[in-house]
């Protein structure tokens, strides 16, 4: 692979540098912090040769790469600077973004430096752990004590790193805010504590606390400084700048985060930690459930960025069962993937690709090219995934094992957990269920795995149809197979669902299609049948074939926010239609003005028995083509 040529496609295809406010990486994918997103070709990223997928998740556009992240990255950052002082942000794009969204980015975009920092350090703590087990090292020797500083140090000092990292994030000079994490550590400091309650400043009382490992104290202190710090440069002078903003910054932030941030938010922190372990402890099986059936989908849309700073905390106290159930769904992922790797004996190109990801998940931890090159790929595995993934997360959380180091889960990282014994049965359960499932059931529908890989066209019927390649049964079989066709309601450019920037349809959870990208505002009816649903805005139409096949028409994305505008339905509830009527006319001008994607998923949400659901080939569609094929 060649880094330097895929480094330069992807900073082409994300909308140029001009595009790009911040870049970081963590085990598998390049973070962007883009200007303005709808400027990355997302598609064309897609279908590059090396790149995964494209996730767009806590206000950040994430492209996927595995293994070789790191060596992209390289090569993207030379002679590139991409923390200048860009202001261009979403807001002045005039995207919207939730608080909490806002929220999830800073959480992410500071962490995401540390990982490999962390990760690394954490499984020599994990290296140590068995030496000394296995008595091959003294936990009291001169070399156990300094490999022990190597393993501890970035956790000890976590205050000043994320106060580097925040300060990048939040626009502020990262080296003040660093040293403000820094003045807490600092030995004059600590040894204040050894006065107890008789600590002052200016007559103020100081309330001493240990803030090594510590994570709320810093964020509160540190998004105060960046607002201080700009506060601070636009009434002094820019030739006093220099040396007077760091100075003020410095005089105010490290009293006030010792007298009163700091307290607060290990306060806080530890009520939030507090909170997380009642409800563990209330029913640590409930717990253990969610938390390993969904931590997969959690981490795809990066809600698992909210628990980091509560497992940081935990550590830093002995011990956070959060990921120790949340181990339970990599294992589980990592379980799919073997049980496609023996389930998958014709097709060696999956074959390879579950053999692999499947060892690099069990040796490394790393389960992102699992998690969307094949969980996300075929569907039919997601609820296994959450079985088994809920089972060890159950276990887990019955019986309260912790996580003592901050690692990837992986076969190497076992020794940091405890009670150890019970932590292995609780993933070799998940791991074992899912590949068992995913052998026994498959991971595609029983009419793919029984048809031949051959294809015949199918004629359509309208003079403007276009076939789409079907399997057909080989001719020692007497199976027959019946087929529906759906016609395109649309005319304009076929795109996967998986492209769509809404999860209810790129995940396939409404249902298996196709989307269009229309060029004409006009929809007709895909079939014969009749109108059982359509929505008051007239963005979204429900159809029921005469088959008995229901399909969801859905114009755009989240375009029920314009409550009906631009939308003129022609038909109601009830109506019966034959395929080609008009059903709904809109303005794509007018939706595209509002902020708002007009790509339409066209959607098979129910059949009568299971169905095969095959796309057309074309990448481009005239209203009345064949779109997609059923097969039964």
């Amino acid at each position: 692979m060649d880094h330097k040529k895929m480094g330069d496609d992807i900073v082409r295809l994300v909308g140029g540098e001009a595009n790009i406010n911040g870049l970081v990486h963590c085990a598998t994918r390049l973070r962007f912090d883009l200007k303005d997103s709808k400027k990355a070709e997302r598609e064309t990223l897609e279908k590059h040769e090396g790149i995964i997928t494209v996730v767009e998740s806590g206000g950040q556009f994430q492209v996927v790469i595995g293994s070789n992240v790191a060596h992209v990255y390289a090569e993207i950052m030379k002679n590139r600077d991409f923390e200048g002082d860009s202001s261009s942000t979403a807001e002045s794009t005039g995207e919207k973004t939730s608080l909490l969204s806002k929220v999830f980015e800073i959480i992410s975009g500071s962490f995401s430096p540390l990982i490999p920092a962390m990760a690394g350090s954490g499984m020599l703590k994990a290296l140590l752990t068995v030496l000394t087990m296995l008595g091959w090292m003294s936990d009291t020797s001169d070399t156990y004590l300094i490999l022990s500083a190597a393993g501890n140090a970035v956790f000890y000092f976590l205050p000043i790193f994320l106060g580097i990292t925040l300060g990048m994030k939040l626009k502020a000079n990262p080296y003040v805010a660093g040293v403000i994490g820094a003045a807490l550590m600092e030995p004059n400091f600590t040894g204040l504590m050894d006065k107890g309650s008789d600590v002052s400043f200016l007559g103020i009382p100081v309330v001493m606390m240990n803030y090594s490992a510590s994570v709320f104290p810093i964020f509160i202190s540190i998004s105060i400084y960046a607002v201080l710090d700009k506060l601070l440069k636009k009434i002094i002078l820019k030739d006093l700048q220099l040396f007077l903003v760091p100075m003020i910054a410095l005089m105010i932030m490290v009293p006030l985060s010792a007298m009163a941030f700091g307290p607060f938010g290990t306060t806080v922190g530890d009520w939030i930690s507090s909170g997380v372990t009642w409800l563990i402890g209330v029913s640590g099986i409930l717990s253990g459930v969610v938390l390993g059936g969904f931590m997969t989908f959690m981490v795809v849309f990066g809600l698992h960025w909210g628990f980091t700073p509560i497992t940081i905390q935990n550590i830093g106290v002995g011990g956070d069962p959060i990921e120790a159930m949340a181990a339970a769904a990599v294992f589980a992922q990592i379980g799919v993937a073997f049980g496609i790797f023996l389930k998958a004996k014709k097709n060696k190109t999956l074959r390879t690709l579950a053999g692999s990801t499947s060892l690099t998940g069990l040796l490394a931890g790393v389960t992102e090219p699992i998690v969307y090159g094949l969980i996300l790929r075929y569907k039919r595995v997601i609820p296994i995934v959450v079985i088994a993934g809920a089972i060890g997360g159950a276990i887990n959380g019955h019986f309260g094992v912790k996580m003592t180091a901050y690692v990837f889960h992986n076969i190497f990282a076992i020794p940091v957990y405890t009670p150890t014994v019970v932590y292995v049965i609780a993933i070799a359960c998940s791991f074992a269920v899912a590949a068992v499932l995913t052998v026994m059931f498959g991971y595609e529908s029983k009419t793919k795995d029984t048809v031949s890989e051959k294809n015949e066209s199918v004629s359509s019927t309208s003079a403007e149809s276009t076939p789409v390649e079907l399997p057909v049964v080989p001719e020692t079989k007497t199976t027959e197979i019946k087929k529906e066709q759906i016609y395109s309601p649309l005319t304009g450019k076929a795109v996967a669902l998986s492209t769509i920037n809404d999860p209810a349809f790129s995940t396939g959870a409404m249902g298996k299609g196709l989307a269009i990208v229309p060029e004409i505002g006009e929809v007709v009816a895909p079939v014969d049948g009749v109108v059982t649903s359509l929505f008051p805005t007239g963005h979204a139409i429900g159809l029921t074939t005469n088959a008995g096949t229901e399909i969801l028409i859905h114009i755009g994305i989240n375009t029920v926010a314009l409550k009906g505008k631009h939308f003129s339905p022609v038909v109601q509830e009830g109506d019966i239609v034959r395929q080609g009527d008009l059903l709904i006319q809109f303005d794509i001008d007018k939706i595209k003005e509002a902020g708002y994607e007009t790509v339409t998923p066209v959607i098979v949400t129910l059949t009568q028995q299971e169905v095969d659901v095959f796309e057309t080939t074309q990448e481009h569609v005239q209203k009345n083509d064949v779109l997609l094929t059923l097969v039964v």
